[in-house]
């Protein structure tokens, strides 16, 4: 059994003098959850069913157990409990979302009570609180349920009997997501009791990754990936998928690169494990920041040429006429001022990995040029007379649609179609937001070291914007904007929106709209939300729309701003810079 934090609420202890740690003579007092039922909606003429802006599905029990049974069966009970287990996450991850909107403005442990409530809405398992410690700021938490009458063990009894194993594995996947979305960093929850295992009902206990003395049991199910670029001198590699967020917070310190859980990130992570050890010419597509270079990195790094030189060149950074000197080098006297003789990327790259990273930057003549290299395996230097033999593998990056560019006549179809041999498409980060919890630890861990400061962690507030974020410039902004509030906060402190959106991004965290009698209220139906997300593209009528919210806000705080951000669901300072945006200048009470 694990340890119990010696602060958490214990049923028969009176509660703390915090006003967020609250508990009966019974227990932890657990908020009615009226809020969260009201959202669930029927449409059977439609053959919807809806929580908030979700779409939901029912299914029957005695499926889920043929499902499982047929996993486990088909794969192996290894593989089959680690799809469940992400499966269970991803929920988690959403869920975590929907409760933030949903009980905004409420106290921290009401709003995280939101998940466990939620999956008894959704018909799970119904969840009794043993013990609660919650501290976003500082990055504590720890927490221990009973879960009743758990649907997942219900279905595995049904199909196995009574095992030595615990099997809620979707329910376990659901904690750790839900609670690492709400915290900003890797939680990770373990089964202490288990139906499957003969007890009366089951139990979970979750704490951050590096309290767990062995996570990597646990973690290996969730593969959490990590690929990080090494210096020289640093430690032999290990597989992409070996390295887990247990491990971040030891990485060294000239190291970087990106974690992630979503099935984005994995799908990229199995298509470098599987084109790694070939020779086949691979194309990274994506957004910029996504982290095609750290990923065209580590898929040299698990090649057979690891042990072979990685060059990497950045195309757009090279002039035109430089260009062919740079890739295939120059002999002396090759054109002016060429006094001595020099090699090329492709030499330099021998027996190992070329990295051309924005491809479609290079000029037509550029790309011929290129094209003869891959054909034949052989370049020519400037001002030479002889062609020498290159073994190198060429791995290319673009942000651009290199399909559109040819038929536009910008890119030549030949070149295009000798590197799209193995392509790979990096997911932006928008579409992968389950990555973001363990992204901002992974940074803030780096960051902190970096600048030689003690952060505790994030507000929750912060949490809440960086998920509502669209991330336009991906990984890297991500990066970027974390070691600035890292620079900017004080040492000891927690990383705030004050911190973070400093550079002029717009960040809406509100589900609120205008109703016609003029007050403001939750989006609350999907109609409502499709209304909104339709009005929001490009009508002409939004910024109004908005300035009309912002004065109701203010108007029915009676000029108090903090009272006005509160009815809003949004923090003070973001009201402040829209009211400033829109030059409205609230009245003094």
């Amino acid at each position: 059994m694990a340890k119990r934090h010696p602060e958490v609420l214990e049923p028969d202890s009176p509660a703390h003098t915090h006003p967020e740690r609250r508990a009966t003579p019974k227990g932890i007092h657990v908020p009615a959850f009226h809020d969260l039922a009201k959202r669930l909606r029927f449409a059977p003429q439609q053959g919807r069913i809806w929580l908030d802006d979700q779409r939901m599905i029912l299914m029957h029990v005695s499926s889920l157990g043929a499902l499982r049974q047929e996993l486990i069966e088909s794969l192996d009970k290894e593989t089959a409990r680690g799809l469940i287990t992400r499966i269970g996450y991803q929920a988690g991850t959403r869920d975590a979302a929907m409760a933030r909107k949903v009980r905004a403005g409420l106290n921290t442990y009401d709003d995280f009570l939101a998940g466990p409530q939620l999956v008894s809405l959704e018909g799970m398992v119904h969840c009794e609180p043993v013990a609660l410690d919650i501290d976003v700021q500082h990055g504590h938490y720890f927490g221990d349920f009973y879960l009743v009458d758990s649907s997942e063990a219900e279905a595995h009894i049904a199909a196995y009997g009574i095992g030595n194993e615990s099997v809620c594995w979707m329910l376990i996947g659901y904690a750790c997501g839900y609670t690492s979305a709400f915290m900003g960093r890797p939680i990770l929850w373990r089964e202490t009791e288990c139906r499957g295992m003969g007890h009366a009902k089951c139990r979970v206990v979750g704490k951050p990754v590096e309290e767990w003395e062995d996570a990597q049991d646990d973690l290996r199910f969730l593969r959490i990936g990590d690929f990080v670029k090494w210096a020289p001198q640093a430690e032999a590699p290990l597989p992409a998928t070996s390295r887990i967020a247990a491990r971040l917070s030891s990485a060294p310190e000239n190291s970087f690169g990106v974690v992630g859980i979503s099935a984005g990130f994995n799908t990229v992570c199995h298509m470098v494990n599987k084109v790694a050890p070939t020779d086949a010419t691979v194309l990274f597509l994506g957004e910029s920041g996504v982290g095609k270079e750290v990923f065209a990195n580590n898929l040299h790094r698990l090649s057979k040429r690891a042990d072979g030189p990685y060059v990497a060149v950045n195309c757009a950074s090279i002039p035109e006429h430089l260009m062919e000197s740079e890739l295939f080098g120059v002999e002396r006297g090759g054109f002016t001022g060429a006094t001595t003789s020099r090699a090329g990327r492709f030499e330099r790259a021998d027996h190992g990995t070329l990295f051309l990273d924005e491809i479609a930057t290079l000029s037509f003549t550029a790309q011929g040029k290129l094209l003869r290299a891959l054909q034949q395996g052989e370049i020519e230097r400037v001002g030479d007379t002889r062609t020498r033999q290159v073994d190198v593998r060429v791995v290319a990056a673009t942000n651009v649609n290199l399909r559109e560019a040819v038929k536009a006549g910008q890119f030549r179809e030949d070149l295009f179609f000798r590197l799209n041999v193995f392509p790979i498409q990096v997911p932006p980060l928008r579409q992968r937001r389950d990555d973001i919890p363990l992204m901002m630890n992974w940074f803030l861990q780096r960051m902190a070291r970096k600048h030689d400061k003690h952060i505790t962690g994030f507000r929750e507030r912060a949490v809440d914007a960086m998920f509502a974020y669209d991330w336009p410039g991906n990984v890297r902004e991500l990066e970027n904007m974390i070691e600035r509030a890292v620079i900017l906060a004080e040492d000891g402190g927690a990383l705030d929106l004050c911190h973070l959106f400093t550079s002029g991004e717009e960040v809406d965290t509100t589900a609120f709209m205008l109703k016609r009698s003029g007050s403001i209220g939750r989006v609350s139906e999907p109609g409502d939300a499709e209304s909104l997300s339709t009005a929001a593209v490009g009508h002409p009528g939004l910024a109004k729309t908005e300035v009309a919210m912002l004065r109701a806000a203010v108007a029915e705080a009676n000029g108090n701003l903090s009272h006005a951000a509160r009815v809003l669901g949004i923090s003070r300072p973001t009201l402040v810079y829209r009211l400033r945006k829109y030059g409205i200048v609230p009245e003094a009470r």
